[in-house]
């Protein structure tokens, strides 16, 4: 499976950008995913995860009630729409599929997009 994430761009604080994130292969629908983020000098952090069906839905505090994931299996792509984003929310944004473990640890992820960077201004 190859992962290619997109949709991230510059934009100005409480203004909203949604990140897509396409799969190659069938198997896609089967595998739960999450996205990350890593800013530089910090580690890869945990934003947000979705079971393979969507029945669940994962969120890291910083992003709860902003962020929204959500996944379509039918065309093989996951989604991360972002609103109300602030500055500390700037980062290259990650996505990962087909996971062992907890959703918020990245070392459990065996497929990984190449990022897309967002930047939000004050």
């Amino acid at each position: 499976v190859q992962l290619q994430a997109f949709g991230g761009g510059l934009v100005q604080a409480g203004e909203s950008l949604r990140l897509s994130c396409a799969a190659s292969g069938r198997a896609f629908s089967g595998y739960n995913m999450g996205w990350f983020r890593q800013a530089p000098g910090k580690e890869r952090e945990f934003v947000a995860g979705i079971s393979w069906s969507s029945r669940n839905t994962y969120y890291a505090n910083a992003v709860k009630g902003r962020f929204t994931i959500s996944r379509d299996n039918a065309k093989n792509t996951g989604f991360l729409q972002m609103n109300s984003l602030k500055p500390e929310d700037s980062a290259v944004y990650y996505c990962g599929a087909d996971l062992s473990g907890a959703y918020s640890d990245y070392r459990g992820y065996r497929y990984w997009g190449q990022g897309t960077q967002v930047t939000v201004s004050s």
